[in-house]
């Protein structure tokens, strides 16, 4: 007989983050429903699978499967692989990196059984502990606990899966692949409700200095998500361009042609432009933000790079899809 709910992470090669979120899920409180696990790597994952074999061992309760994928194809794949391969009726998603609360599918569960609807969907409540003074990256992450739709906490049944073909697996990094879920949602009119009842625990990782450089790749995907869904992406994502960022830009122009041209006053108001653009962006992530000096010092060199960054990947993100993006 079918477990009524499976669970599916995806992961790749970070089994001690996973095994984190195995034990957690172990010690779900489960009243008049069962449940199986499938994990499924992003690639071969020799780590992994042996973590899964020892996972087994120490919770022989726990039902648990583990699947590689052939090759690197991204988290959607993953997780097209996973639901797929289940029978379930619902099926909830969380993250390698998350710690679900013991509640967490019990929550999904009782709100899951009070439907009357079939194809419907669910979004729970992410937690993120951060210092009362965050660092850049440490505030970014506490935004999800402000999102919608992440699959860091989610459940989704298998009809409203079925119904929108499950993640666009055109999206090859973890990055949108959620928004374009919910927006296929949206846009097929299933209803999305919100379970506070469903918790899940998202600690923020340890970074290493400039991650918010490496970060400014993922621009290139927002122009995939504009282009499918363009509306909903100026509603709930982003109302317009980064102006600033292109402020920079343009004045960065602005100054080489000063200094070609030898002219004194286009390069006095092209400094003048950068400078006071560039001020504003510094200050906007020093607010409220870690007070050390290795961070601020952090902060003012990745804030020299981060627009120049932003806007190539974008419009590569743009050319890569043939979107007019800004």
């Amino acid at each position: 007989m079918a477990d009524p709910v499976s669970v599916v992470i995806p992961t790749y090669r970070r089994p001690t983050l996973l095994r984190k979120c195995l034990e957690a899920i172990a010690l779900q409180k489960c009243r008049g429903f069962s449940f199986g696990v499938i994990v499924v790597s992003d690639g071969p994952d020799p780590a992994t699978s042996l973590l899964v074999e020892r996972i087994r061992a120490e919770y022989p309760h726990l039902q648990i499967s583990f699947f590689p994928l052939e090759q690197k194809s991204g988290p959607a794949a993953a997780r097209n692989f996973g639901w797929k391969s289940s029978i379930s009726p619902l099926i909830a998603f969380t993250d390698d990196d998350c710690i679900p609360a013991p509640d967490w599918l019990e929550g999904f569960w009782q709100c899951y059984q009070n439907q009357n609807e079939q194809v419907v969907a669910f979004t729970g409540r992410v937690e993120v502990p951060v210092p009362e003074r965050p660092t850049d990256y440490q505030k970014n992450v506490s935004h999800l606990s402000t999102a919608e739709f992440i699959t860091a906490n989610c459940a989704c049944t298998r009809a409203a899966l079925e119904q929108v073909n499950g993640f666009d697996e055109s999206f090859p990094a973890a990055w949108r692949e959620d928004s374009d879920l919910q927006f296929k949602f949206l846009k097929n009119k299933i209803p999305i409700i919100r379970v506070q009842e469903a918790p899940v625990c998202h600690p923020v990782r340890e970074a290493g200095w400039g991650s918010s450089i490496r970060d400014q790749q993922k621009s290139m995907f927002n122009a995939l998500l504009f282009k499918k869904h363009p509306d909903l992406y100026r509603a709930r994502i982003a109302s317009g361009p980064v102006w600033n960022y292109y402020t920079i830009i343009l004045a960065t122009i602005v100054v080489l042609l000063g200094v070609l041209l030898e002219a004194k006053w286009v390069l006095v108001i092209g400094l003048a432009v950068w400078l006071i653009s560039v001020t504003r962006f510094i200050l906007k992530r020093l607010k409220g933000t870690d007070v050390s000096w290795s961070h601020r010092l952090e902060m003012i060199i990745t804030s020299l790079l981060i627009p120049y960054l932003s806007v190539y990947w974008t419009l590569r993100g743009a050319l890569r899809y043939k979107v007019f993006f800004l």
